[in-house]
């Protein structure tokens, strides 16, 4: 089913204020959820409401958030997620970020002690969108193992970065660590389809093309060594400098198994520091069109910018509404109901 933007935010706001969300983190956090999957980032949507009551009821989650700044400086911040829905701590950490690079020209806030903080694209276009450059990265339970070894230690440890784009656009690359995100291979789990060679290992260490096999075994890093070296460097700076879990102590948002220890680096840079933001905009014009505008190898037709499909999703569902699959509308019902909400999906 299809559903529009408006509606399903307000059926995740109601859910997380039934919650005991405060009205602000309820419609925050809703925000960045259907973003997600207005993008086609449905791993990182409304679903993950569905995981809520559960952790909240086993002490995983603690709602409201109620952040709390350990310490700061000019240009820095060490915020504590107080256990909390790590999206809106990540929110206000970029927030922060931004005031201090108005003031100062650059902010870089650590989070501790958070939760999944969803789609990360969302937090560096924030900066972007301030004629800034913007860095988010977080670790995350253990799914990859070191480069040669068959023991999951590292989590997928995605990292993005977003800056202003001129007429085009922001710019902005939101990856993992491993070569897909282990979401991904939940959702062929649950669809119960094959995932492609090249994804994950088994428990044994080789290449498998079974979810199930995927999920007891370890995820393949982006790039071999480049991919394994990329997430241990996103552990140090999201884990062990915030004063977070990392490693094999983080543990996963999926299973019951007490607070997961998310930490989070982010960073946001005032362009205007370095030149005019209007000369960086025209340069990068050029530079993007360049790119554009470069030989294509057979077969393809268009070049595209990283950021440039997600950004085309969002205004497809923002036209045509978002897909929504009839067992999560059926989860959000249920939980609309137990919230007493007056809201349905149909």
């Amino acid at each position: 089913m299809k559903v529009q933007k408006n509606r399903l935010k307000g059926v995740a706001i109601d859910v997380l204020k039934g919650l005991k969300a405060t009205d602000e983190e309820a419609a925050l956090v809703a925000e960045i959820l259907v973003q997600a999957d207005m993008r086609g980032t449905d791993t990182h949507g409304v679903h993950l409401l569905t995981l809520l009551p559960d952790r909240i009821a086993a002490g995983m989650i603690q709602i409201p958030t109620n952040l709390k700044v350990i310490k700061e400086g000019e240009t820095t911040t060490l915020l504590d997620g107080a256990n909390g829905l790590g999206q809106f701590a990540v929110h206000r950490a970029m927030e922060t970020n931004i005031q201090k690079a108005k003031k100062f020209g650059l902010g870089c806030t650590l989070v501790r002690n958070t939760n999944n903080i969803g789609s990360l694209i969302y937090y560096t276009l924030m900066a972007a969108q301030e004629g800034m450059v913007g860095v988010v990265m977080g670790n995350a339970a253990a799914a990859m193992s070191p480069w040669g070894g068959t023991e999951a230690f590292f989590g997928t440890n995605p990292i993005s970065f977003a800056a202003p784009g001129g007429r085009e656009g922001p710019v902005a690359l939101d990856m993992s660590s491993s070569f897909v995100a282990r979401g991904k291979i939940r959702l062929a789990e649950r669809k119960k389809e094959p995932i492609p060679l090249g994804w994950a290992y088994d428990e044994t260490g080789a290449e498998t093309t079974d979810p199930t096999a995927a999920m007891k075994g370890t995820l393949v890093p982006i790039g071999g060594p480049k991919g394994y070296g990329l997430a241990l460097m996103v552990d140090i700076l999201a884990g062990l400098l915030s004063g977070s879990k990392y490693g094999q102590g983080i543990k996963t948002f999926h299973q019951l198994a007490g607070p997961t220890g998310v930490g989070v680096f982010s960073l946001a840079i005032d362009i205007e520091r370095f030149m005019p933001l209007k000369q960086f905009n025209e340069l990068i014009q050029a530079y993007l069109a360049s790119i554009k505008g470069s030989k294509k190898a057979k077969g393809v037709s268009r070049i595209y910018i990283p950021g440039e499909r997600k950004f085309e999703k969002e205004k497809q569902s923002l036209k045509e509404g978002i897909e929504v699959s009839e067992g999560l509308a059926k989860n959000l019902n249920i939980l609309l109901e137990k919230v007493k909400s007056p809201l349905r999906l149909t």
